[in-house]
Parts: structure tokens; C-alpha cells; sequence
């Protein structure tokens, strides 16, 4: 005869079944079930249902395989669905609430060695039940993962194959701009002394002489910011070559400051040099660290409307030397002096977008050339005060 609890749970099934869908719909905890239809939601419980009804019957046979295949199913389509692992968790709790509830007025008329049995059969088959489920939610998922894993992976060399194209696209624009562009500057550069020439002689200044100078200036700085460009793509591409010698540090140093002495007596800035303590030759590559020293140097006078800027070499230890170079310029904002060695960043100031005659490479350029060479750079600035550009280098380049 069958069992009284496995013929209600069998009787009301669907009423169980309906009940749950409507409790778990209503339950803050599940908001993934929240926009399913009804049958994704009920998925297996039926089955579930079934196969608990069997256990509690002492004189059936329950397919035991058949209770954790609908778990294994159930586990797939939840993860599936999106559900979390709790959400999962609360569904069951909420399952067992149903079955017991349904089988409540029985089990008051129930001996208490009879309750005891049915839920602790119930019990185990949730466990189990609820165990497999999970089991094929993990799986499902990292299933996902490495698929999603897969897709990065291919996005990824996708991006890259883009990025490289790009920048080999910019680097040949690049060129291309260059060869028209030292053409204008050129002859601008010819037309404006000849000009000068006639004005010198006594003839009348033409009236556009003002504007060539600045067709002249800009098309130097479009020059520039060509060539940093390209020194940037060199240096990401893995092409930026050093050539290590044998480096006198002071003969390099005043030959930097000459070159922009004029620059300093046009802007009435005091220039000084401190190359006593400095290393009388180290190995290094000579043109790449006189292009470091020039571009702070530049900056250093660029940015600092007087007052002074003072360039210091020693040696501080028996493998590395440092050059410090400070100006009592505009200074950067502490929120500004992380980005600045960054392409394109460039600082602004009062009303202004962006600082005049910057391209926002030339500290980048700095900072990979510091890189390659072996050593690395601080800045240590204060708005209004000024800046210290620390380079500390290796007396001897370690080639690899």
C-alpha cells in the first residue's frame, strides 16, 4: 500500500509546484527569477518532487539516479540563467517549505518515530539534491569563464593587431609630414633673412615679416612634436637603439647649456652650473642622455619667467651619479606630477588649456630615454615655487 506522505506529495504536486513559483517570485532574495517565465523557473522540481514521494515509500524503489540527473539539470540552467549561488540555495530551502507545509495535517496525526523518518528522508534528498546542483552550476560556470577567457583572449590580439597597424600608419604619416614640412620651414627661413637683409640695408620692414616669423615658429614646433611622436612609437616598438661609449659627463653638460644660453639672456634668467662633484667620464650613450638634459634644461627655462635655473652633477655612490636640475618657475600641482610623464599630458595654468609651446612629449621622451639608460627620474615641485628634476644613472650602463 502506498505510503500516505508519498500520495500527497504525488496528489499535490502541482499545487506545490504552483505555490513555490509564486513564493520564489515574491522573494526579495531571487531577484534572477524576477524577469523568467514560469516553466524556466519550475524547470525540474517536479521531477525533484517524484523522486522524494518514492523515498518516503518504503515499499518503492527510488531511482536514485534520476533525482540528481534533474539536480545536474537544474544546476546548468541556473547558471545559465544567471542565478547566484544563494539565490540557488534559497529556492530549495523554499522547495522544502512547500513539500512539508503540504504534507502538515498528516504529519500531526503522525507517530513521532514516523516524522523523525520522513524528514530526515527529506533532509538527505535535499543534500543530495542540492549538492549535484551545485556541482553543474560550478561547472557551467567555468565553463563560461574560459570561454569568456577565450573571447578576451582573441579581442585582445585583435586590439593589438589594431593598436600596431595604427601606429605604424602614424609612424609613415609621420615621415610623409616631415619632408613638405622642412621645405616650409626652409624657405621661411630664407625669406625671412633675406627680408632681414633689405630691412638691415635701410629699405622699409614688409609688412607681413611678423607673420612669416610665426609661420616659422610653428611650422618648428610641428617639427617638434613629429619628431617626439616618432621617438615615442621608436621606443614602443622596441626600436629605440643605444650606442654605449667611453662619456666625459662635463663636456656634455656645458656643451647642453651653451646651446641654450641664449635662451636664458633672452628671458633674463641667471644660469647656473655645478659640475664639480660631477663623474669625469662614464659609459653610457651620449646623444641619448644629452637629449634628457636638453629637454629638462628646455623645460626648466621654458616654464620660468625669472629667477634662475640651476643644473647640479655628483657623484653620490660608488655605481651611480644624479643630475638635479631646479628652476623657481610656475611649479605643478601635486595632482599634476604623476600624469606628467605621460604622452600628450600637458599642464594647465590660470585660464589657459595648456602651457605655450608644449606638445606634452617631451617629459614622456624623458622619462623612457632615463628608462633605457638604466636610471630613473623623480620631480619634487611646488606651485609658484619651482621644480627639481632628479636623474639618477648608473656610473657604468650594464649591457644585457
Amino acid at each position: 500500500m502506498m505510503n500516505q506522505f508519498t500520495k500527497i506529495l504525488r496528489d499535490k504536486k502541482a499545487t506545490i509546484v504552483e505555490q513555490w513559483v509564486a513564493v520564489v517570485r515574491g522573494d526579495e532574495s531571487i531577484t534572477t527569477a524576477d524577469t523568467l517565465p514560469y516553466l524556466a523557473i519550475r524547470d525540474t522540481l517536479p521531477n525533484i518532487i517524484d523522486a522524494i514521494a518514492s523515498l518516503l515509500d518504503s515499499q518503492e524503489e527510488c531511482e536514485e539516479a534520476e533525482l540528481l540527473q534533474s539536480a545536474l539539470e537544474h544546476g546548468y540552467l541556473r547558471a545559465q540563467q544567471g542565478y547566484e549561488p544563494e539565490e540557488i540555495a534559497r529556492e530549495y530551502g523554499l522547495a522544502r517549505e512547500m513539500m512539508i507545509s503540504a504534507m502538515e495535517e498528516e504529519l500531526e496525526r503522525a507517530k513521532p518515530q514516523e516524522i523523525i523518518r520522513v524528514f530526515r528522508l527529506i533532509d538527505q534528498a535535499m543534500a543530495k539534491v542540492l549538492g549535484r546542483c551545485f556541482r553543474s552550476y560550478t561547472e557551467e560556470r567555468v565553463r563560461e569563464l574560459e570561454e569568456l577567457q577565450t573571447q578576451i583572449h582573441l579581442t585582445n590580439q585583435e586590439l593589438t593587431r589594431l593598436v600596431r597597424s595604427n601606429k605604424e600608419n602614424l609612424v609613415y604619416l609621420a615621415h610623409e609630414l616631415k619632408t613638405p614640412l622642412n621645405s616650409i620651414i626652409g624657405y621661411s627661413d630664407l625669406f625671412l633673412r633675406q627680408q632681414r637683409k633689405q630691412f638691415n640695408e635701410g629699405e622699409n620692414s614688409p609688412a607681413n615679416m611678423e607673420h612669416i616669423e610665426k609661420v616659422l615658429h610653428s611650422g618648428r614646433l610641428l617639427l617638434q612634436l613629429i619628431n617626439n611622436a616618432l621617438e615615442i612609437s621608436r621606443h614602443e616598438a622596441g626600436k629605440m637603439s643605444l650606442h654605449f661609449i667611453e662619456t666625459p659627463v662635463k663636456n656634455l653638460i656645458f656643451t647642453t647649456v651653451e646651446m641654450l644660453e641664449p635662451t636664458a639672456r633672452e628671458k633674463q634668467i641667471k644660469l647656473e652650473v655645478d659640475c664639480d662633484h660631477a663623474p669625469e667620464s662614464i659609459v653610457t650613450d651620449p646623444l641619448r642622455l644629452q637629449q634628457v638634459v636638453t629637454n629638462l634644461l628646455s623645460n626648466a627655462l621654458r616654464y620660468t619667467d625669472d629667477g634662475t635655473v640651476r643644473i647640479e652633477c655628483r657623484i653620490i655612490s660608488e655605481q651611480e651619479w644624479k643630475i638635479a636640475i631646479s628652476d623657481t618657475g610656475v611649479g605643478i600641482d601635486e595632482k599634476d606630477q604623476a600624469e606628467i610623464f605621460n604622452p600628450y599630458f600637458r599642464v594647465t595654468r590660470d585660464n589657459q588649456t595648456f602651457l605655450p609651446n608644449s606638445t606634452g612629449l617631451g617629459l614622456a621622451i624623458v622619462s623612457r630615454l632615463v628608462k633605457l639608460l638604466q636610471g630613473n627620474i623623480q620631480v619634487f615641485s611646488e606651485v609658484n615655487v619651482g621644480s627639481t628634476f632628479t636623474v639618477t644613472l648608473p656610473l657604468q650602463i650594464q649591457s644585457s
